[in-house]
């Protein structure tokens, strides 16, 4: 294929290994020039609008805003052709193969790659722009409608993942642009907000005592009275927490009892 002819592709991912990744993949394909790379969901959606490329490499998981944000906010009629990439995320895996969406699978080998680079190919060469459009309306309505809590979640580290389920963390806390999740003596980093979060919690199993802390009801041993109307939160393994008083009538609701 001629220069003037090669898919113009953009990378998009937040962690610079995936697209390292993805870069090295690409350098056997003589048919894919790589344009331009964002590290998050913002950076791409400025990069799509700019450089308008042939296909995009869309990493799920990306703080603030996600792959599906970023499809939202460009629409998907402007959006060119999309393999979406994702470490685990059972119900995105689903609604893909249910709707024909390409996508990628964490981790990743060489072969699996080229299949869905040869279907996208394959998508673009055919003009078969209208009914892929259709496919990510779809996709993004199923996406946005009634969603169940995230049974586990998913810790990217040093090229490793971290497969952690929902009811084995003892609290959580904010840390800046990332949520801290404990568990007995380690700890781990997510890329999520407060907020972000607290819509994938269970709320029978999770409370806020804070404005930076969740807990697992389940992994608190006491409350104790403390200054001010707030209370000190006793966890099973001894950590000591503050829940504040704006926040303290939440547990006698799921407790059952009155402070």
């Amino acid at each position: 294929m001629s220069d003037s002819k090669r898919l113009r592709a953009i990378i998009v991912d937040d962690e610079p290994p995936a697209r390292n990744k993805i870069r090295e993949l690409l350098k056997s394909d003589a048919d894919v020039e790589i344009i331009d790379e964002c590290s998050n969901g913002r950076e791409a959606v400025q990069s799509i609008t700019t450089n308008s490329p042939d296909l995009v490499f869309l990493d799920i998981q990306m703080p603030e805003l996600d792959g599906f944000g970023v499809i939202e906010a460009i629409g998907p009629e402007q959006l060119p052709a999309v393999i979406f990439v994702t470490a685990y995320d059972q119900y995105a895996v689903h609604a893909f193969e249910v709707h024909a969406i390409d996508y990628l699978l964490k981790p990743f080998d060489r072969q699996r790659f080229q299949t869905a680079l040869n279907r996208a190919k394959d998508h673009l060469h055919s003009n078969h722009r209208e009914e892929l459009n259709q496919q990510l309306n779809t996709l993004l309505r199923q996406l946005k409608g009634p969603k169940k809590q995230a049974e586990r979640f998913v810790v990217k580290s040093g090229g490793r993942v971290f497969f952690l389920k929902n009811d084995e963390i003892d609290w959580i806390e904010a840390a800046g642009n990332y949520v801290r999740l404990h568990i007995g003596s380690e700890t781990h980093l997510l890329r999520e907000t407060m907020s972000a979060i607290q819509k994938k919690l269970d709320p029978a199993l999770f409370i806020r005592i804070h404005r930076s802390t969740f807990v697992n009801i389940e992994k608190i041993k006491e409350l104790q009275p403390w200054f001010h109307g707030e209370y000190e939160v006793i966890m099973r393994d001894g950590t000591q927490l503050t829940m504040s008083r704006s926040y303290r009538s939440t547990l006698p609701e799921l407790l059952g009892t009155t402070l």
